[in-house]
């Protein structure tokens, strides 16, 4: 099972990994693999610790999200993380895909709610939660724009419908965009916080190399 995950990093209190596309960040009802369970599995092989195994989930990305994501060893290192979530202190930066888009660098805010269907929508102040993020074009090819996305509120599905509100679903977005049938481009590259013991600032970068990101591969390559 360990080989199936990429560790960034690891130490006695905290686990950075990739999390691949199409897996869930915590088992749901359909019961299939999760990042949660496979670095428990990790852990528990590796040190070869009997019963069960403690890992704290301090953040999520959606199913077909690939990238970075960080977990807790143990509880106090969790509760210190979750703060630095609640404070925006950890920082997370995006890679996207999005056909045709043309502006160069700006912010986007917006109020967003989540409704039962499991869509979320563009609302008002009142109806929903204040949304934040910072875009750049940093690459085109192909009609394709290649955006790098500075998440300042973590709200469900953000990325994909800030941007698909105002006319541009990413690439590969099967559910606020009209293609099926192929990946979406969204890929959490960096992560950047407070390591919750040490109290150093841990940085970790990883490109992605599937799907419609290949056609950026050698812009990807300069910059490593």
């Amino acid at each position: 099972m360990k080989d199936k995950i990429n560790v960034l990093y690891e130490d006695n209190h905290i686990i950075v990994v990739e999390k691949p596309i199409n897996i869930l960040s915590q088992s749901d009802n359909t019961h299939d693999i999760d990042m949660l369970s496979l670095v428990k599995s990790y852990v528990k092989d590796k040190y070869n610790k009997p019963g069960n195994v403690y890992v704290g989930l301090v953040h999520r990305l959606d199913r077909p999200t690939g990238g970075i994501m960080i977990f807790a060893r143990t509880s106090k290192a969790a509760s210190r993380l979750s703060k630095q979530i609640k404070e925006n202190k950890i920082k997370k930066t995006y890679l996207a895909v999005i056909p045709n888009f043309k502006e160069k660098k700006g912010t986007f805010i917006d109020y967003l709610k989540k409704e039962d269907n499991g869509n979320t929508i563009v609302t008002n102040k009142e109806n929903g939660k204040y949304s934040n993020l910072n875009y750049e074009l940093i690459k085109e090819k192909n009609n394709l724009s290649l955006v790098e996305i500075e998440l300042i509120t973590g709200r469900h599905h953000q990325i994909r419908v800030q941007f698909a509100s105002r006319g541009y679903p990413l690439y590969g977005d099967q559910r606020y965009g009209k293609e099926d049938r192929k990946q979406l481009a969204l890929f959490c590259y960096k992560l950047e916080f407070i390591h919750p013991v040490k109290k150093e600032m841990m940085s970790f970068i990883i490109y992605p190399n599937y799907g419609i990101f290949k056609e950026f591969k050698e812009f990807f390559n300069e910059k490593k």
